[in-house]
């Protein structure tokens, strides 16, 4: 078998049916695609490969996959903290964003937070936020794979004037990148308390006839669902429902703030969940009740929301708080384990945006979407399950290769195609303009 690139590592968590943590394999890549995952020994006979990179001490598993963000907001980070959301909104956030949010913003931004991600093994991002054209832009350029949110909310904004703008440009933006191999284009209504029900209408109807993912906060706050009864007469996923918009497409973000028959409602239809542990923690917005959406056969992945409110974009650390508040919030030291945790933030990150064919395992024929973590480090030491490590303990220093598309973006930890430098001298030229 002829191959263009082979990757030997001390073990290798595909992610695959079988939850299997193999030891000696290697994966074998050609076009940008994986090929085999086999034994090292077997691999060493039976593929020619352009291209071998010996990994001992190293722990392969898919890139891992941010399935709730808003780019751009990392040159917000540590701008507005210690305040509970609707004033951090309102007063802070809102306000800055009218005063500051451009294009050029979002493009410093957004390297900032490709650069951030990348190197902490994340290889694959879900966005909402405006100017999305730029966003895509910046992605493409780095070789980054995005799902990028066609932003509608129903106010005016430096970016369009009502939704039927916001929603003529998004479809703009769909149409440009229809056919790109690492970009996709899905809808991004605010959430339902910014967003009036005809516009969501239309989204769900052009959600539908261009099969693209809707991507909604929902249920984030306590104070969320009491202004939905008080304007509506019904909670905000009750209104969702009967606007038609509850099924496989809808990724709903969030989601502290669940009854028992609305967890049996999201399963029922299929809609996904994703959880923001650190950021529901720091704005003190409620918990989700993850065990319980597991073990009804809810679909849960992991994002680290914005870094204005986390304030990083770091989803080993997710993975972990994700796990201990599980456990915490469940009442039970089994409820998700390790293995869970990694699914939540890889395979059912991909099933959440309908990239489950294309990414989230490393299985033959899917995207070459790897990242390899160094082991050897005193983080990670004594080592008993590879697994347990990487959820548990390890940290971000120790993601030392990234390949994206079979392409690597990350090697022995430091950018291959990004100006570390200059990104960071962006950032911090915003932090003057915005600090003053």
């Amino acid at each position: 078998m002829q191959a263009e690139l082979l990757i030997h590592a001390q073990w290798v968590l595909p992610v695959d049916p079988w939850d299997r943590q193999l030891t000696d394999h290697a994966v074998a890549i050609a076009d940008g695609r994986i090929l085999a995952v086999l034994q090292s020994e077997e691999a060493r006979s039976s593929i020619e490969a352009q291209r071998v990179i010996e990994l001992p001490g190293h722990l392969l598993i898919p890139g891992l996959i941010n399935a709730h963000t808003h780019a751009a907001m990392v040159l917000m980070r540590g701008l507005a903290d210690d305040l509970p959301l609707m004033t951090w909104l309102h007063e802070h956030i809102w306000p800055a964003e009218q005063r500051w949010v451009d294009p050029g913003f979002v493009a410093d931004g957004t390297r900032l937070a490709v650069l951030e991600m990348l190197r902490g093994g994340i290889t694959c991002y879900n966005d909402m936020y405006f100017h999305p054209e730029v966003t895509a832009q910046v992605s493409a350029e780095a070789g980054m794979r995005a799902v990028i949110g066609m932003i509608v909310v129903d106010f005016p904004t430096g970016y369009a004037a009502n939704a039927d703008e916001y929603i003529a440009k998004g479809l703009a933006l769909h149409e440009h990148y229809r056919d790109h191999p690492l970009i996709r284009v899905g809808f991004a209504p605010h959430s339902p308390y910014a967003v009036s029900d005809a516009p969501l209408q239309r989204v769900r109807a052009l959600a539908d006839e261009l099969e693209v993912p809707i991507h909604i906060h929902l249920h984030e706050t306590r104070d969320e669902v009491l202004q939905s009864l008080r304007d509506h007469g019904e909670r905000p996923i009750s209104r969702l429902n009967r606007l038609g918009l509850l099924g496989p497409g809808l990724v709903c973000v969030h989601m502290t703030q669940l009854e028992e028959d609305e967890i049996a409602l999201l399963a029922d239809t299929g809609a996904h969940v994703v959880h923001c542990p650190e950021s529901n923690l720091k704005l003190a917005s409620g918990f989700c009740p993850v065990a319980k959406l597991v073990d009804a056969g809810v679909n849960v992945a992991i994002g680290t929301d914005g870094a204005a409110s986390n304030n990083d974009l770091n989803m080993l650390g997710e993975m972990r708080t994700a796990a201990l508040l599980g456990k915490g919030v469940a009442g039970s030291a089994s409820a998700l384990p390790a293995a869970t945790a990694l699914r939540m933030a890889t395979i059912n990150g991909a099933r959440a945006l309908g990239l489950e064919d294309e990414i989230g395992s490393l299985e033959p024929g899917k995207s070459a979407d790897l990242v390899a973590l160094d082991l050897r480090d005193s983080h990670t030491q004594p080592l008993y399950h590879p697994v347990s490590q990487l959820v548990y303990a390890a940290s971000q220093q120790q993601v030392r290769q990234v390949w994206v598309r079979g392409r690597q973006l990350i090697r022995d930890g430091l950018p291959t195609g990004l100006d570390n430098a200059r990104i960071i001298a962006a950032a911090q030229n915003w932090g003057e303009r915005l600090g003053r």
